[in-house]
């Protein structure tokens, strides 16, 4: 099948803000990233209960869990990363563009990645990241990664094999290391009403 043969509907279905006034809300992508560890599903998991409670309509869109289906297909190859990552931003995009807040948490570790990832969603993207030292995430070890990235039995693992780099634009930093998940979601929360996109 070739471009000219495909013809998007976007001018018929009902308009963003339809749905936004349906919500009560603005949809907005906040895409969480750092190293596994780290704490970003920890915090996307809290700041999306703290939302739920208040009322508000989310998704989160974790990365482990859209590799297992979505992304299935793709490894960890800088290929690869990329395809994950565009994948990940477009699905995001579909969501925030119909009211909801949604909150990402990839690893996203290249700059080029965050900035691809910004250029699909749009003026909606907000960048966290999710800061913590390649030690303190190498002791929490929630999923045994570092332990068997130790032992070689995990390649291109990120921080070790493969390099993260810091980012020059996070909208957000959360330090894990200076604030406990409460106090991250509670700023995260924070940002979000000082941006407004929980009012129409």
């Amino acid at each position: 099948m070739t471009a000219e043969n495909i013809h998007p509907e976007f001018h018929r279905f009902l308009k963003r803000e339809d749905k936004e006034q349906l919500l009560g809300q603005r949809g907005v992508v906040l895409w969480m990233y750092g190293l596994s560890g780290s704490g970003k599903s920890t915090i996307a998991n809290a700041v999306e209960r703290r939302l739920f409670e208040e009322g508000r309509f989310t998704v989160i869109l974790d990365g482990d869990n859209l590799r297992s289906g979505l992304n299935g297909n793709l490894g960890f190859s800088d290929e690869d990363r990329r395809e994950n990552v565009r994948r990940n931003a477009e699905v995001a995009k579909l969501f925030a563009r119909q009211g909801v807040i949604t909150l990402v948490s990839v690893i996203t570790p290249r700059r080029a990645l965050r900035d691809l990832a910004r250029e699909v969603v749009g003026e909606d993207f907000v960048e966290v990241h999710v800061k913590a030292s390649f030690e303190t995430c190498a002791r929490r070890d929630p999923k045994g990664l570092y332990a068997k990235a130790q032992r070689g039995e995990v390649t291109q693992f990120t921080g070790k094999d493969s390099g993260f780099e810091e980012p020059e634009k996070a909208e957000v930093v959360l330090d894990t290391e200076a604030r406990s998940v409460e106090e991250s979601a509670a700023r995260l929360m924070e940002f979000l009403r000082s941006r407004s996109p929980l009012n129409t």
